[in-house]
């Protein structure tokens, strides 16, 4: 009998394959997007701080030229002509005639509404209203002297017309010495017309 040859030992399996490489990540391409950009910042967002701060300077000023040529003026104007003073007798006090003129150089008619004298002194300010029209021809009578060189009175609710001009007097009393009075800094008829803010000022 033929000798029988051996089945060869089978062959051992192949290794595993070992696994392909895993190629490494590209870097990112194109542009990088910055959130800070996508909010914005006080320095892109806001104009630049010079230019604003001259416009509001010129604002401003464009504010200040309105304002200066529109502010209230008197409707009137006019001088304080004449002050005649006498002494109260006993009553520390003096009574002044005030004679002046006054122009109403606005385009409606004035209307008197309020009528004061202010005295300034050494000591201060004293104010007082005018006194009753009525009453001038009392006060005459009692100090001849104070109607020298006097007007009719000037009283509320007296009216001029544009361009009218008028003299009138007015009477006032001051708990002063007639000293006293002589040596005042100033004397000033403050009239007040109606629906006017700044009333007319004749001071001397």
């Amino acid at each position: 009998m033929p000798d029988q040859t051996p089945n060869p030992a089978p062959a051992p399996p192949p290794p595993p394959s070992a696994p392909a490489d895993v190629p490494p990540t590209s870097p990112q391409r194109g542009p990088t997007i910055n959130i800070a950009d996508e909010f914005g910042t006080a320095k892109r967002n806001l104009p630049p701080l010079k230019p604003l701060l001259l416009t509001a300077a010129g604002i401003l000023v464009i504010v200040g030229v309105v304002s200066f040529l529109q502010r209230a003026k008197p409707q009137g104007a006019g001088t304080l002509d004449g002050v005649t003073a006498v002494e109260i007798p006993g009553q520390n006090a003096s009574l002044v005639a005030l004679t002046f003129t006054l122009d109403n150089s606005g385009k409606k008619s004035l209307w008197v509404h309020d009528i004061q004298v202010k005295l300034a002194t050494s000591s201060g300010e004293l104010s007082s209203e005018a006194v009753s029209a009525v009453d001038f021809d009392r006060y005459y009578q009692a100090f001849p002297a104070l109607k020298a060189n006097t007007q009719p009175a000037l009283s509320p609710e007296d009216k001029l017309q544009p361009g009218q001009e008028l003299k009138r007097t007015v009477i006032v009393s001051f708990p002063v010495t007639l000293e006293n009075f002589n040596q005042r800094r100033s004397v000033s008829v403050v009239i007040q017309p109606y629906d006017q803010p700044v009333p007319v000022t004749l001071t001397k």
